[in-house]
């Protein structure tokens, strides 16, 4: 048997079920690998050895007793640090959240721990969500596993390094404007946005609420199926969240893509600022052959509105924002300066002045400014109208196709640094992912190959609460293609890159 920390959750619950592994076993492998590399890749920002071992023993005692167990309990999980625990640490990435714990938890929280997984810790991002690098945290940067000079990609950097490490079996994210899907493809593992309203963010710390939505980052498409079955879900608790029925996400995986209609949007290849590579290019069209060959029909669309797709997200994103993080004032809860102050408006002030990071302050200014007095209609609104037109867009386009497919990003992982200090090229690397959050529909990043020893992701877009075709079609390239995210690591030197390395186990 492999070791326990390469498994995935579906093999890992395999044999946890036939007793070959027990739920401590996994964990204290897990463990082991994450005090290996942990002080390379920074993934957490806290550790919950103590939760997670009593959640392990409390499922070996239960599958003792003959007790009837989720298939995902007793797998160890990465939790985005923006998600509500109860009684622990969640910081958002930010000072102003450092020491506050939470006294509920969110819904999916309370379902995976009804479910039986393991908390193994609270994964390191972007303050409050925002960014695309996770260098943005107030806790410094976690580092891509496949070159520690590069970037994991964020908001949800911390998860997806997480499960590309193999210091967790799987993670949860969120994805504001493709903070799960970019930070999959650059870290290459499996990442899915489910529609808006098909998971509850109850719980969820809101960065833009009309755009937030949390989703699952996995080695495969498997564990992606599996997880979303239990984080899927109607919530009373939410009332975004829809009381829809949820299928079961484990039948749609099959291989099978005849007479699928299959688009590919040529605005995605270029976009003003900033042009898609030749190598994620190659990858995405080579995708898109391998569909076709196999059944698929394949033509090229348009979505004229998304040359539109920054300037709309940069001014709706923000807006929100700066509602939400208006509360982070240091009176309720979270940080409060120590400094003297004059009065209470000092205090605001000065506890908003350290409390917050750079970023955070950029967007809060932006949206307060979008949202004044004399400038809602010219922007705020001008932005929500064109946000309509996208929605158009997708509507037409799918009416003649099944899924669309585009590059989740522009180029493979960046270098640490690279982009701190220019703000839109940091913008513009979410351009790819974006207009799903705008549209509220699913979208998943899939791995798709390698160029300079660096993951490509290729994205898969979907109808409205239509996650089984995009499952199916991911599912379908990835047996196809090889292109599984199924590894055995080590700590090596490649390419003269430091970097925690992943020995492909099928191609890649």
């Amino acid at each position: 048997m492999a070791a326990p920390f390469t498994l995935t959750a579906h093999e890992a619950s395999g044999l946890l079920a036939s007793r070959q592994l027990s739920a401590r076993e996994l964990l204290e492998s897990v463990q082991e690998r994450i005090a290996q590399v942990e002080g390379e890749v920074h993934a957490y920002i806290n550790l919950t050895p103590e939760v997670a071992i009593a959640q392990a023993e409390a499922v070996d005692e239960a599958r003792a007793s003959g007790s009837p167990l989720h298939p995902l309990a007793g797998i160890p999980i990465a939790l985005k640090d923006i998600l509500c625990t109860k009684g622990l640490p969640t910081t958002c990435g930010s000072r102003m959240l450092e020491h506050w714990a939470p006294p509920y938890d969110a819904t999916v929280i309370d379902w995976m721990k009804r479910a039986g997984m393991v908390f193994v810790g609270k994964a390191n991002m972007d303050e409050f969500a925002m960014g695309s690098s996770t260098e943005n945290s107030a806790f410094g940067p976690s580092r891509n596993p496949w070159d520690l000079e590069r970037v994991p990609g964020g908001s949800s950097g911390g998860s997806a390094a997480a499960v590309a490490a193999d210091c967790c079996t799987v993670a949860v994210g969120s994805d504001t404007g493709g903070s799960i899907r970019q930070p999959a493809a650059f870290c290459g593992v499996v990442g899915l946005k489910p529609t808006y309203g098909r998971v509850s963010r109850y719980g969820l710390v809101a960065f833009a609420s009309s755009l937030d939505q949390i989703g699952p980052l996995t080695k495969d498409v498997t564990d992606c199926a599996l997880l979303l079955n239990l984080l899927a879900g109607p919530d009373p608790l939410d009332s975004t969240c829809m009381d829809r029925p949820v299928p079961d996400y484990m039948q749609a995986l099959r291989v099978d893509v005849r007479d699928l209609r299959v688009g590919v949007p040529r605005e995605y290849f270029e976009y003003e600022g900033v042009r898609v590579e030749e190598a994620v290019s190659r990858a995405v069209w080579e995708a898109v052959r391998l569909l076709e060959s196999m059944g698929a029909r394949v033509s090229e669309t348009s979505l004229p509105h998304s040359r539109y797709i920054i300037p709309t997200y940069y001014l709706i994103a923000p807006a929100e924002a700066s509602s939400n993080l208006a509360r982070y004032d240091g009176v309720a809860y979270g940080y409060r300066t120590e400094r003297a102050v004059a009065d209470i408006v000092d205090m605001y002030r000065k506890t908003r002045d350290e409390g917050f990071g750079a970023e955070v302050k950029r967007r809060i200014m932006l949206g307060t400014y979008a949202l004044s007095a004399g400038y809602y209609d010219a922007f705020y609104q001008k932005a929500s109208q064109v946000r309509t037109l996208m929605r158009r867009d997708f509507a037409r386009a799918f009416e003649q196709f099944d899924v669309l497919i585009t590059p989740t990003t522009p180029t493979p992982a960046f270098r640490m640094g690279e982009k701190v200090a220019d703000p839109i090229q940091m913008y513009l690397s979410d351009v790819c992912t974006i207009a799903a959050n705008l549209a509220g529909i699913p979208a998943i990043s899939l791995p798709a190959g390698r160029v300079g020893g660096l993951p490509l992701g290729v994205q898969i877009i979907g109808k409205a609460w239509d996650e089984e075709t995009v499952l199916r079609v991911a599912y379908t390239l990835e047996q196809a293609g090889g292109w599984s995210g199924r590894q055995a690591i080590a700590l090596a030197e490649v390419e003269g890159r430091r970097a925690v390395v992943k020995a492909a186990a099928g191609g890649g």
